[in-house]
């Protein structure tokens, strides 16, 4: 098992200070969701090789961006992104429920399997394009993308609650700025500034193209 709260600690010396989230990152085993041949990434503050040029999120970077979410229990939450499913694992114990979408279906098949063996009954997978969101099971309180693109896809803000947060790496794909949205009956207006960080690139029909079949 990873030693959580080691990278609890990284999170915390790294300025995050929201209770929930440290306690979420002690309580999710960051090597039950990595590729077995990465286990000894695990502890480390590095993002993690998962496949199709994808990589895990380092979990420091996860720890901001959720915290800038400031879930407090009763949200649903749409994730664009799954991967393995780490920082879904981590959304299903601060909101109530949570709906992911993952472009891979062999990715998918895996964060479900993780979940599952984690005991993680409040989370969904969902293979299919994220930048269309999840209509039918809108609206969402907050969503978080883990990709990249230069502006938030209009589906997503369509979908997001009035009142509701959104994080999402601004940016081409390699060097962005992950910023805070907050939606308002005027429409999706950024709020601050979370963090600089690197991302893969938003794949789909409101990013880069359409998603593989």
């Amino acid at each position: 098992m990873t030693n959580q709260a080691s990278l609890a600690g990284i999170a915390a010396g790294k300025g995050i200070r929201d209770q929930r989230v440290l306690d979420a990152m002690r309580n999710v085993d960051r090597a039950e969701f990595i590729p077995p041949q990465h286990a000894l990434l695990a502890e480390l503050d590095v993002p993690v090789p998962i496949g199709h040029q994808q990589v895990t999120t380092q979990p420091s970077l996860v720890a901001a961006m959720l915290e800038s979410l400031a879930l407090d229990g009763g949200e649903t939450v749409l994730e664009v992104g799954t991967g393995l499913g780490s920082q879904t694992a981590l959304l299903a114990r601060l909101a109530r429920l949570v709906w992911s979408v993952e472009r891979w279906a062999d990715l998918a098949a895996a964060a479900t399997a993780n979940l599952v063996a984690a005991g993680i009954t409040n989370a969904e997978v969902v293979i299919g394009d994220g930048t269309l969101g999840l209509p039918e099971h809108a609206p969402y309180q907050s969503i978080v993308v883990c990709a990249a693109f230069p502006s938030v896809p209009p589906p997503l803000i369509d979908q997001l609650a009035l009142g509701g947060r959104l994080v999402q790496p601004i940016g081409p794909g390699g060097q962005e700025e992950v910023a805070l949205f907050v939606k308002d009956p005027g429409g999706l207006h950024r709020v601050r500034l979370v963090t600089y960080a690197r991302f893969v690139p938003l794949v789909g029909a409101h990013g880069y193209g359409p998603a593989p079949s």
